[in-house]
């Protein structure tokens, strides 16, 4: 069963509008998928260029019987209407599977269009051969009509070719900008747009190997729950990004980055520990000193502050290690009173 229904939507569709049609209700039945435009649309795209990459994509991803899903239409660029899911948390990670297929998709376009170019030439060079070889048996002008004839074919074919190659190499530009920006998404919070945890593990991997001095600080909001439990997320979330934003101020030049939650980290390369320690000083006291209010009805929301670890990190110490003893700094900070800096040395 799963060889045939294989067969069946791979198979190559024959001239006429009703097989065509045939071929689209059973794709989507297979796939268990609704007969809405959208889905029509992308079974049209599959069948109707059987030797293409979408449809060589198709087969890759159902080759033993599977079905497609939503994530895998998606992926390939089809428009799935209610099945997306786009608030979902892995969003980020659908949106690079799918540009991880529209780059398959892309380099079988174009190991299709270098391979029908190869064929196309040889073929063009035997029949070049032949002609000439013709002319010298018959010596008249027969043999040079050929020639002539055979080379204005080939010249037609470079200049499709020429166009073809065009509209890829667009397509590649395109697609190239899209995979900068999914990179750069990887490594970037949503909500505040600060560097993750990621960008903060390569930025300290990449600083230690320079042998540049670093210092470590670990943030993290004060009695942030309350926050949340009293006004509400969405409020938690203003006070993240005002949080955020004053650290990124503040820390000018720094890698401020959100590592989780209410949890900021800041990385201070190649300044001394005291400088790293009056330059978070200044972001906790400019937090501290602001009265904050809820934007919907102006009720105070009262201080918000910040409490803080920050260590020296050691020749060629792991991140783990050294951020580590900033966290128990700061828990030190906390278990102080709260809204204060704690500094240590490995």
């Amino acid at each position: 069963m799963r060889g045939r229904a294989g067969a069946a939507r791979l198979a190559v569709v024959e001239n006429g509008g009703t097989r065509l049609f045939d071929s689209i209700g059973r794709f989507l039945a297979e796939h268990r998928l609704s007969p809405d435009p959208r889905h029509y649309a992308f079974a049209y795209r599959v069948l109707s260029d059987p030797d293409g990459p979408l449809a060589k994509a198709v087969a890759s991803l159902t080759d033993g019987g599977f079905r497609l899903s939503a994530r895998d239409i998606e992926a390939l660029g089809g428009e799935i209407g209610a099945l997306a899911t786009p608030d979902a948390p892995d969003t980020a990670r659908k949106a690079a599977d799918g540009l991880v297929a529209q780059t398959q998709m892309q380099v079988d376009g174009f190991t299709d269009m270098m391979q029908a170019m190869r064929a196309e030439t040889r073929g063009f060079g035997r029949d070049l051969a032949a002609s000439a070889d013709a002319i010298k048996r018959s010596r008249d002008a027969v043999g040079v009509e050929e020639v002539v004839r055979l080379t204005g074919v080939m010249l037609d074919r470079v200049r499709s070719a020429e166009t073809r190659l065009e509209e890829a190499t667009h397509e590649a530009s395109e697609l190239r900008a899209k995979l900068e920006e999914a990179r750069d998404n990887a490594r970037r919070d949503p909500l505040t747009d600060l560097p993750n945890r990621r960008a903060f593990e390569e930025a300290y991997a990449a600083q230690a190997a320079s042998g540049a001095p670093l210092c470590i600080a670990v943030c993290d909001v004060d009695h942030f729950k309350l926050v949340n439990d009293r006004f509400g997320h969405a409020v938690g979330d203003r006070v993240l990004k005002a949080i955020g934003e004053a650290l990124l101020k503040a820390c000018a030049g720094h890698l401020v980055a959100r590592y989780g939650g209410e949890e900021f980290a800041v990385l201070f390369a190649g300044v001394e520990p005291q400088i790293a320690l009056a330059t978070l000083e200044e972001a906790r006291s400019t937090v501290a000193a602001k009265r904050y209010r809820l934007r919907e009805s102006d009720e105070p929301l009262g201080a918000v502050t910040f409490s803080a670890g920050l260590t020296e990190a050691s020749c060629n110490e792991a991140l783990g290690t050294a951020f580590a003893r900033a966290d128990r700094l700061l828990y030190a900070a906390k278990d102080a009173g709260r809204n204060q800096l704690k500094m240590g040395r490995p």
